[in-house]
């Protein structure tokens, strides 16, 4: 069975953290300090998180010249990266692999309006126009 590589959904909390943060790197305690605005999650949930992500590779750490017990935590996948590999697993997973099929599923259970129609319309000639290149 293939490792996993990409954020659960828990996880994805965490790095919603850090992908909107400005800050090149966040140790532990201020992830915990941001999380605890979003979520109920205790702090040794968090560090769990923060672990299981660095053993994915979503996340690199450094640790502190002054203090060898602070992690400071830098993404290394980005929000649109993970959420490329999470829509490929998701396809192959549900879908065997079809990404029409998938397509086709998410637009006959969507309720969308002109402008999205549009807007799809609008994604799918530049894909067209990728292909061609």
């Amino acid at each position: 069975m293939e490792k996993e590589t990409t954020p659960s959904q828990s996880e994805w909390l965490v790095m919603e953290v850090f992908w909107s943060s400005d800050a090149p790197s966040l140790t532990a305690k201020e992830v915990i300090g941001k999380m605890k605005e979003r979520t109920d999650m205790s702090p040794r949930m968090v560090r769990v998180l923060l672990n299981r992500l660095w053993q994915k590779g979503v996340l690199s750490f450094t640790v502190d010249k002054q203090n060898a017990r602070v992690y400071h935590y830098s993404v290394v996948k980005s929000k649109e990266e993970c959420q490329k590999e999470k829509s490929r697993k998701f396809v192959d997973s549900y879908f065997e692999g079809s990404k029409k099929n998938a397509m086709a599923a998410l637009l006959q259970s969507a309720k969308l309006t002109k402008e999205q129609f549009q807007e799809l319309e609008e994604i799918l000639e530049q894909c067209k126009e990728q292909d061609k290149e």
